[in-house]
């Protein structure tokens, strides 16, 4: 919406907390802000006034290097396009998240994950040669290998038929319960939503 002084302003009065291991679905037409308030909890984006806390950090006096370094210990991703490096296998993109942070043994660990969820056999594949759905359980190995204190996720089955997305979701739910992470999921879909303890809805950049 545009403002008198010519800003364009995409989100309004927005205020509300989320509880550790909370699971919460942010709703919304397309251009409600749905994708924008996700940037700002990330500190992918700051906001143009108030304060968004991650873990008791401010993120908006933090700079943008520290900000990446929570970010790295803090969260993990997930995308509608996967995300993945061409380049790097299945293995090699869910070990980069532990390499970055120094973790030890990055490659059992990711290969842990990656069994998890039943791509023990497509180690050495890369995102070209897997399918879709393959390519979101590695990016659900990648994200829940950094055990993150918050799990972001938007729109993950938007590139995947009906059936593969069912099985994504299912893969998602439970490895969040099994790691007891807390859970954003920006969606449009109205039936998933429903699955999770909590919706925000967004109109016009408000929460409604």
């Amino acid at each position: 919406m545009q403002s008198g002084d010519g800003t364009l302003r995409i989100l309004h009065e927005i205020s509300f907390t989320v509880e550790e291991g909370e699971v919460v679905a942010i709703v919304g037409a397309s251009g409600s802000g749905k994708s924008t308030l996700l940037g700002l909890l990330a500190g992918l984006d700051l906001p143009s006034e108030g304060s968004v806390r991650l873990a008791g950090h401010d993120l908006a006096v933090l700079g943008e290097d520290d900000r990446a370094a929570l970010r790295g210990r803090l969260l993990g991703f997930v995308f509608q396009s996967f995300h993945l490096l061409p380049a790097l296998t299945a293995l090699e993109n869910a070990m980069l998240p532990l390499e970055l942070l120094g973790i030890p043994d990055a490659r059992s660990t990711a290969e842990a994950m990656l069994a998890r969820v039943g791509l023990s056999s497509r180690l050495g594949h890369y995102p070209k040669h897997l399918s879709g759905g393959e390519q979101q359980r590695v990016a659900l190995a990648r994200a829940f290998a950094v055990r993150p204190k918050l799990l972001l996720a938007d729109e993950p089955t938007g590139n995947l038929d009906a059936a593969t997305g069912e099985q994504i979701i299912d893969l998602m739910f439970e490895m969040n319960r099994e790691a007891g992470t807390t859970l954003m999921l920006v969606t449009h879909d109205e039936a998933l939503a429903r699955r999770c303890g909590r919706v925000l809805r967004l109109a016009g950049g408000r929460l409604v």
